[in-house]
Order: C-alpha cells, then sequence, then structure tokens
C-alpha cells in the first residue's frame, strides 16, 4: 500500500482538477487545512519521538530538513502548501519545479514504513498538492502531453523513496538522520497550510473545526 496509495492521491488530485478550481474553492481549502493538521499532528505524535527515542542528535537535521523545504519552496513557489505562482503563459518545461517537487516528494516516501498514520497524512497531502499543480499544468501552455508526463514523474518519486528505503542498507543505515529532515520538511509544510491556506490569513469556525478534527484524528488513530 505504501507503494499504491501515492499514486492513487495523485490521480484523486488530477480528477478533482478537472471539476473545480481548486485555489478558489472553498471546500478545498478545508481539505487543505484537514491535510495540514493531521501531517503536523502525525509528525509531532509518532515521528519526533521515534527519531528522539534513538538517543542521536537529530535537532540539526530537523533543522537543515526545514531549511530545505524553505529552499525547495523557493523554487516551486509554495505548491507543497496549496500555493501556485508560477507562469501560466510561458510554453517551457517547468523543470526546476519537477526537481524541487521530486525532492520533496522522494524524501516524504523514506519514513512511510514504519507509519500507516504517516502514509494516510501523506496521502491525504498530496491530493490538493496534485489537485493544485494538475490545474495549473492543464491550463499551461506547455501542452496536455508534457502536463501528464509531468504529474507522473511526480507522482512515482513518493513510492520510489518508499522503495530505496526497503532495498538499500547504506539509505537504513542513516534512517534515522534522513527522518529527522523529513520531519523538518512536514514541520514546515504542515504549519504553513496551516496559517497561509485562508483569505487574507484569517481563520474562522469551519477552519477551527477542521484543524481540530484533524488533531484528534491523528491522536486517536
Amino acid at each position: 500500500m505504501i507503494y499504491i496509495l501515492p499514486l492513487l492521491s495523485v490521480v484523486v488530485g488530477f480528477i478533482i482538477s478537472l471539476f473545480l478550481k481548486p485555489s478558489n474553492s472553498r471546500k478545498f481549502q478545508l481539505l487543505l487545512s484537514f491535510s495540514g493538521a493531521y501531517l503536523l499532528s502525525v509528525t509531532v505524535f509518532e515521528l519526533l519521538p521515534d527519531v528522539y527515542s534513538t538517543g542521536e542528535s537529530v535537532g540539526i537535521f530537523i533543522m537543515a530538513g526545514l531549511l530545505l523545504q524553505i529552499l525547495l519552496e523557493f523554487i516551486s513557489k509554495g505548491v507543497e502548501h496549496g500555493h501556485m505562482h508560477l507562469d501560466k503563459t510561458t510554453n517551457k518545461f517547468p523543470l526546476l519545479l519537477l526537481i524541487s517537487l521530486s525532492i520533496h516528494s522522494l524524501l516524504e516516501g523514506f519514513p512511510l514504513e514504519q507509519s500507516h498514520h504517516l502514509l494516510t497524512g501523506v496521502v491525504i497531502h498530496k491530493i490538493p498538492v496534485a489537485a493544485i499543480l494538475a490545474a495549473f499544468l492543464l491550463n499551461s501552455n506547455i501542452g496536455k502531453p508534457r502536463a501528464i508526463l509531468f504529474l507522473v514523474l511526480f507522482a512515482i518519486m513518493t513510492p520510489l523513496g518508499s522503495w530505496l528505503q526497503a532495498n538499500f542498507e547504506g539509505i537504513l543505515k542513516y534512517s534515522t538522520y534522513i527522518n529527522a529532515m523529513v520531519i523538518g520538511i512536514f514541520l514546515h509544510v504542515s504549519t504553513t497550510i496551516l496559517f497561509e491556506a485562508s483569505k487574507n490569513h484569517s481563520f474562522n469556525a469551519s477552519k477551527l473545526g477542521v484543524i481540530v478534527f484533524g488533531i484528534l484524528l491523528a491522536y486517536l488513530l
């Protein structure tokens, strides 16, 4: 399932993009807020205790992951947390965007085998991201074949990360440090979603409700 579900999340996001304008949909923004709350909660409840229980000095790697995500979002213009600020009129293949999202997706695949809760969080997170990305690509001037190629490459990166983690002992040896970096990535992405997903960066009752629900669900499961 760690290989199939991340792929399906991109397919679901693609289907959503065909019927909605993700960036303008209120229900979609609530899904984004829920995904951020759930992902943050699983990170705090499960990933953080796991890496610190090893006795390793992982704090520096958590901060390194956070800084890496800031750099990646400088390139991707924020698609990881539900924003898209790229030029739709260009006909150039967005290679830098693909590289940025691929690094993010590859790394998030490494710890998935350790927790089905984290797998759920990543899948929920990828659905709105894939929808926004698909909507942008399909309405840009790069053409549908290249847009589909982009989405396919994006979709396989998270399963590829999980496969590399499971099959290469060299990666497994440093899994604690990699997971710590992933924690930093998740902390940045999820908190940015929570504080930027709503219009004018303001909270309302619906958004507060889905955030609380996401936190409670992550805790109870």
